[in-house]
């Protein structure tokens, strides 16, 4: 249905896409370091159904109004940027705790909470959001029908890229967590450092605007 010219050139736009990191990589190597490879995989899964929740949307028409609404646009922008300052402020808040969570005592951040917190920052991240609305109806061949089909197919293609380059980002930092673990000073370098990216990171998302 989708026809291999497009297919690949859709291909070429997403890896261009997907190897500058963006809030939802930041986030995943930030979760990486602070609770390890379960959290890490848990996060990509989280990740990969919120950006297909967008494909659904644009697909099915929302990206449209996102498209044609500051209103809509600005609203989804806020919530997630709120969301990861949030989160931020919750990592900073629990830095005392890192050393006893990369050791595995403590409370350990569930598989289902790190899930929903991909999905959620996927799902607002504005990044993803702007490159769907803007590259997937552009790329569907509306004289073979089926468009709404064609978005759907080309949102697999982008999900699976983005699952295979998370999981570079997310194993690779996972990885990195034992070598931090070591050393409380740099524990506390990991907590202080990655509560403050992820405020910055909010800060940064609420200021970025749309390219119209």
């Amino acid at each position: 249905m989708v026809s291999t010219d497009r297919l690949v050139a859709f291909s070429a736009m997403s890896l261009a896409l997907l190897a500058i990191p963006g809030p939802s990589v930041l986030f995943l190597i930030g979760r990486a370091l602070a609770h390890g490879r379960r959290t890490a995989l848990a996060t990509i899964a989280g990740s990969a159904i919120g950006a297909y929740v967008l494909v659904i949307a644009v697909a099915f028409g929302v990206g449209a109004i996102v498209e044609q609404s500051a209103a809509a646009f600005i609203a989804l922008k806020l919530a997630g940027a709120g969301y990861l300052i949030y989160l931020g402020g919750q990592a900073l808040r629990n830095g005392r705790t890192l050393r006893s969570t990369v050791a595995g005592e403590g409370v350990k951040h569930s598989v289902v909470r790190s899930l929903w917190e991909g999905v959620a920052v996927e799902v607002s991240n504005p990044k993803t959001i702007v490159f769907f609305v803007a590259v997937l109806p552009q790329l569907v061949d509306r004289s073979q029908g089926h468009a709404a089909m064609q978005m759907l197919v080309l949102g697999l293609v982008f999900t699976a890229l983005g699952v295979v380059t998370d999981s570079v980002w997310g194993l690779a930092a996972s990885s990195a967590r034992e070598w931090f673990g070591r050393s409380p000073q740099r524990l506390s370098l990991v907590g202080g450092v990655g509560g403050l990216a992820m405020i910055g990171l909010g800060v940064t998302v609420a200021m970025t605007g749309r390219s119209d």
